[in-house]
């Protein structure tokens, strides 16, 4: 079972290369994280984050626009958004709060009817 996990962990930090974006993975020695590295055609950051060796999102998460302005800030625990997200639209900033994937607050609102479950 070790051996498979290492051999998973191995696969998955290779460089993967679609036809709209770049990834770029390696594994994470000392946190056991797979850490990503989304690119836009143009080159720069799409997203950044990381992955568990279970294949689930897990840590801190951005994303970026293809200007590279950051367009989003939140973190995922065990695959799940988790906490105060931020989202970034022109001039505009949105605090969004997640429990267990459902947003329970947007800019200190109490969100009691359910505007979105998404993740």
């Amino acid at each position: 079972m070790k051996k498979t996990a290492v051999l998973l962990a191995l696969m998955l930090a290779t460089v993967f290369v679609n036809a709209q974006d770049k990834r770029v993975q390696k594994l994470n020695k000392e946190t056991n994280l797979i850490e990503v590295t989304d690119y836009h055609d143009n080159g720069l950051i799409s997203q950044k984050g990381s992955f568990d060796l279970k294949g689930q999102l897990h840590g801190e998460w951005f994303s970026y626009d293809e200007a590279g302005t950051l367009i989003s800030q939140g973190q995922y625990v065990n695959g799940v958004k988790s906490g105060k997200w931020v989202f970034w639209s022109n001039d505009t900033r949105k605090e969004v709060e997640y429990s267990e994937n459902q947003i329970v607050k947007i800019n200190g609102n109490d969100n009691l009817s359910r505007i979105a479950d998404k993740n």
